[in-house]
């Protein structure tokens, strides 16, 4: 049927022509232009509002501030961020900006360069606040960023498992380091925008890029103080995601908009799109932050004891700093069997851009450490780094570090089998012999060397830790005797994966018909149920399962002859639990996604250039829906992986970012990326997955960083443990090397 196909992606007519239509390019002539101020302030408290020169300004309607919003907060899981930071608002401390991205206000005029001109003429006085941009230093609390809070310590995990005494005792070698991970930019191709009007129900709406239109109602609705009904969004095409659409960025600010709009009689809509600067300046990014770790084993390769301590750099706001920094606890570990373990993971407000969700969700940062940490144990005992991790690896009912067995359908060992077979494990890899890093500047003779590297990682699918995770399917039958058309409904962002090709897929094989004969409606509050967000790899899984009990229902409906037959489905996957504050004990997750990398590079060691010239990438989908989307979410994958470990370098000094350009924010363009990504599909169902169906979209990431960094091992003898691998600082760790050599 349709599950299996390579079909082409149903939006691709319209993006490769140019029909669909983004929320930067929805236009019509009476429409209204708005821009918004951002503070500029990573601390400080603003103690003067003047707006009258910017109200005099040719054009503007409005200029709406902290006093027009009726509730003024919102956050994905705290709502601990106002709307605006200003004067007037019933919200405590609203008066002060945490973030440079932080907003004033909101203006509102017939054109965007008039909206511009007052933006720049509004003058705010501000008391400076100290700045905290070093985490460990802001868990001293000298500070309180967040007084309701009483801590600068957002939130707190812990393992604690086993006698470590014991541990370290059995350890024949042990291995201890400093890990850093950097923030990283989502720079999604669409920067943020949005259109904002009363529908002809009288509902505010805002069509918008985002995530999880439900998750966006509800937070309008919050903070606007209205009824949820009164509240609609809609998702036009989206460029791009990757977690960066998660939180608030224009949809309750635009809201606020229209209904001010509305009571002053006008009844226009407005429109708001954000330039690049403005994009990266005001969105979250991944957690940067910093690692100590040691980890013991016995000569036989069996781990016996595993100490950590990780800081991730939450910034200004929760956003889902607890949620990914509860993933990095999960995942700093690893994928192993570990008798004794004391792990501490702290996220921290400080001054800095907000850390938030971002692809891989924490794993890419616990899997650094956990990769790094096997890969330098197997170059210590002499075994070779899969062998150690066949040694180690948690199987079918083995307990995890948080002492509960991972959910049935663990298939880490075929993973690895795969990708070692794929890749040629255990061979030399092929030397690239005319790499240069200079095409006008050849490399030196024998300063090019190769390596290859091996990592591995596993991440959870689904929402977890005692979330309430559902998603809702609606599809209808039509026709007299036999179905000749069928409809599904569906809220699920498509943000570039193919999402909707798939959950249309996945509709014509439930109900047993050509997949021409579904057509679909998708994120609508208006029309659609409640999806749950694009992310945490949970779209397909979640959405194949209520499409499946749509399906049921609406064919047993179809069976009754009902016509149109209708069928609507909630489905709610098994219930996670909340780790015990003390021991860290928990079934956190209800499944999980597995996965391996073997990475192949070459290393101008002169320049300190990289070249990654191959990666065979094993991810178990547990049954594929559709191939070639698979092969474009590893590809798509591995290239963003290679950015966050050798290319991308945000600078921030001061709570300030100081790159926030994509001229100076080094993106991998074509001749960077890796010369060959190798996908290897592995199909061991989940047992809980739709057709045996698991999520696969962050997994590819997840191994990447550590695998790069053991093939330098392998071409160098040298360890890099701090990210982005830049030029500079490969050349600097190996200079200081050889000086130690020396």
């Amino acid at each position: 049927m349709s599950i299996g196909q390579s079909l082409h992606k149903i939006d691709a007519p319209g993006k490769v022509t140019g029909a669909t239509l983004y929320p930067g390019d929805i236009h019509s002539e009476e429409m209204l232009a708005a821009k918004l101020l951002f503070t500029g302030q990573p601390h400080a408290r603003l103690t003067k509002l003047d707006l009258s020169q910017a109200e005099k300004v040719p054009g503007v309607i409005c200029i709406l501030t902290a006093a027009d919003v009726p509730v003024n907060e919102h956050g994905l899981v705290i709502k601990d961020q106002p709307v605006f930071v200003g004067l007037g608002s019933a919200k405590a401390n609203s008066d002060v900006s945490l973030w440079e991205g932080d907003r004033v206000a909101l203006i509102v005029a017939e054109t965007a360069k008039a909206a511009e001109k007052a933006r720049d003429l509004i003058q705010m006085t501000w008391e400076p606040l100290p700045v905290l941009t070093d985490p460990r230093q802001a868990m001293r609390d000298e500070t309180v960023l967040h007084p309701e809070h009483g801590s600068n310590i957002l939130r707190h995990y812990k393992v604690r498992k086993g006698e470590m005494a014991q541990g370290w005792a059995e350890a024949d070698v042990i291995i201890e380091s400093t890990y850093r991970v950097p923030m990283q930019e989502h720079a999604y191709l669409q920067p943020e925008a949005g259109v904002a009007y009363i529908d002809d129900e009288g509902r505010v709406t805002v069509e918008v890029a985002g995530q999880w239109v439900h998750e966006d109602q509800g937070l309008i609705a919050h903070a606007l103080n209205l009824p949820l009904d009164k509240v609609r969004v809609i998702y036009p095409a989206i460029g791009g995601a990757f977690g960066g659409r998660e939180d608030m960025s224009v949809q309750i600010v635009m809201a606020l908009a229209a209904v001010r709009l509305h009571e002053m009689g006008i009844k226009r809509p407005v429109k708001i799109v954000w330039s690049r600067e403005e994009s990266i300046i005001g969105h979250h990014k991944r957690h940067g932050g910093e690692i100590r770790t040691r980890w013991g084993a016995k000569k036989t390769g069996e781990l016996t004891a595993v100490e950590t301590e990780l800081i991730l750099d939450a910034g200004a706001y929760n956003c889902t700093t607890n949620k990914v920094l509860g993933n990095a606890h999960v995942t700093v570990t690893g994928p192993y069997k570990i008798p004794h373990v004391q792990t501490d993971s702290y996220g921290v407000y400080t001054s800095n851009c907000p850390g938030g969700a971002f692809r891989g969700f924490g794993a890419p940062q616990g899997a650094f450490v956990a990769e790094s940490q096997m890969n330098k144990l197997a170059a210590k005992l002499g075994i070779d780094p899969l062998e150690l991790r066949r040694r180690n690896i948690l199987h079918e009912g083995d307990h995890s570090v948080l002492q509960t067995p991972l959910p049935k359908g663990v298939s880490l060992d075929k993973v690895l089998t795969a990708c070692a077979e794929a890749a040629g494990w255990g061979t030399t890899p092929p030397a690239e012999a005319h790499y240069t890093p200079f095409h006008t500047l050849p490399s030196q003779a024998g300063a090019v060397k190769h390596g290859r590297g091996f990592a591995c990682g596993f991440k959870n699918i689904g929402y977890s830790f005692g979330f309430p995770e559902r998603c809702e399917a609606t599809i209808e039958l039509h026709g007299r005797r036999e179905i000749e058309r069928v409809v599904l409904r569906h809220a699920g962002a498509d943000v570039g994966q193919g999402a909707h090709t798939a959950f249309k897929q996945m509709t014509a094989e439930a109900v047993g018909v050509a997949f021409d004969l579904v057509e679909t409606i998708y994120s609508d509050t208006a029309v659609t149920g409640d999806s749950g967000s694009a992310s945490a790899s949970r779209l397909t899984w979640m959405a194949g399962n209520a499409i499946r009990g749509a399906a049921e229902k609406a064919l047993a409906n179809w069976h009754n002859e009902e016509r149109p037959a209708l069928g609507h489905d909630r489905y709610t996957p098994p219930a996670t639990e909340i780790l015990d504050e003390e021991t860290g004990k928990g079934q956190p997750n209800f499944t999980y996604g597995y996965v391996a990398e073997a990475v192949d590079v070459a290393i101008d060691t002169e320049t300190g250039h990289i070249q990654v010239t191959r990666v065979v990438c094993a991810t178990d989908v547990g049954r594929a829906v559709n191939p070639n989307l698979i092969e474009g979410q590893v590809e798509g994958c591995v290239v963003q992986a290679h950015g966050y470990t050798l290319t991308e370098n945000l600078q921030l000094q001061n709570g300030h970012i100081q790159n926030p350009r994509l001229s100076t924010y080094l993106m991998p363009g074509i001749q960077d990326v890796p010369l060959r990504v190798e996908t290897v599909i592995v199909e061991e169902p989940d047992p809980l997955g739709p057709w045996g169906i698991r999520g696969m979209a962050e997994m590819p990431y997840i191994p990447f960083a550590p695998a790069v960094t053991a093939a330098l091992y392998q071409a160098t003898g040298v360890w890099f443990d701090d990210l982005p691998l830049m030029p500079d600082k490969v050349v600097s760790g190996l200079s200081k090397a050889l000086g130690q050599t020396n």
